[in-house]
């Protein structure tokens, strides 16, 4: 079994290098007129540009997986703004295609939770769509389709959550086929949990990420074992291995809160779990100190007796 892990957005052992530098509507709308569009395209041009560092820092370490941070382009979808955020960075979105090929990366976006398909307001839904369509305008600006997935959640329950399961199916008809081939769907650690997020995604044929720490904050005892290797086979259509997200709770107050590291100790069952079923898969992981959180568990599992470490970002067990 070869596990690779990831991480989120930031390398945190680069100086200055975020991605998801920002341009508020409030303060966009206060700037000259003409100067607003030069604004929107320096803080993009910055965005990107770190963006290729944090790639090529991910090469240098051996780092295969990785997720862009949604917040690449300010306002890209704000209803008063909806810029043309391609055609000004074509070389640069190329370039960072041509990075994520030469290396065979597997990259995502995760849109934010207000992304979602149950909702009874057609607006929320519009909304939905063009965050999915911004999203995967810039994987397709970076001819990198064949190597990243949008991940989303299936969203709230509104008080009634059969209805709203239903509604999801039919929002997401109004969800163009093309950008629903590179959707997956995620449990939550509140509402859906994974039975689930297993049964909708298997309905609408879309690969389901497993989050072991929304599993445990919202678990059904002892269930996952059952439902593990249904999960995994969600990816059998898509030809890609399996997705996990893994993080630890900040405190027993706090237990939904990512910690800044991960505990070997709360994912050691899921790890054990996973290696009877002999299956390749692939780790995000979502703490706090990014690529950090992840080299230091990385370095934990290694130590594991029967564990190989295989790079700096990959162990066989």
């Amino acid at each position: 079994m070869k596990i690779r892990f990831g991480y989120v957005a930031n390398a945190l052992g680069l100086w200055d290098a975020s991605p998801s530098k920002t341009l508020t509507f409030t303060r966009y709308s206060t700037l000259p007129k003409n100067g607003r569009m030069e604004k929107l395209k320096f803080v993009t041009a910055q965005n990107l540009h770190h963006t290729k560092r944090i790639l090529y820092y991910n090469i240098a370490h051996e780092i295969e997986l990785y997720r862009f941070s949604s917040s690449l382009v300010p306002l890209a979808t704000h209803p008063e703004v909806m810029w043309d955020f391609l055609t000004p960075f074509k070389k640069e979105w190329e370039e960072i295609g041509d990075i994520i090929r030469h290396f065979n990366l597997r990259v995502s976006f995760h849109p934010n939770q207000f992304t979602l398909f149950t909702s009874p307001r057609e607006e929320v839904t519009i909304n939905a769509v063009k965050d999915m369509e911004y999203h995967f305008r810039m994987l397709q600006a970076m001819n990198a389709l064949d190597y990243g997935l949008i991940n989303i959640h299936i969203g709230g329950a509104y008080g009634d959550k059969s209805n709203a399961i239903n509604r999801f199916h039919q929002n997401l008809k109004k969800l163009p086929k093309e950008i629903k081939k590179h959707m997956t769907l995620e449990n939550d650690d509140k509402t859906y949990d994974i039975k689930e997020t297993l049964i909708t995604c298997e309905k609408e044929n879309i690969p389901m990420v497993l989050d072991y720490h929304h599993y445990m904050a919202n678990n059904m005892e002892g269930e996952l074992p059952l439902y593990l290797p249904h999960i995994f086979e969600t990816w059998n259509n898509v030809s890609i291995v399996p997705k996990v997200h893994i993080s630890s709770p900040k405190s027993d107050q706090a237990y939904r809160s990512h910690a800044d590291f991960v505990s070997l100790n709360f994912i050691l069952p899921f790890l054990k779990m996973a290696k009877e079923l002999n299956q390749d898969f692939d780790i995000m992981i979502e703490a706090k100190q990014k690529n950090l959180a992840m080299q230091r568990l990385v370095e934990e599992i290694a130590a594991i007796r029967g564990v190989k470490r295989i790079s700096s970002s990959s162990v066989e067990w």
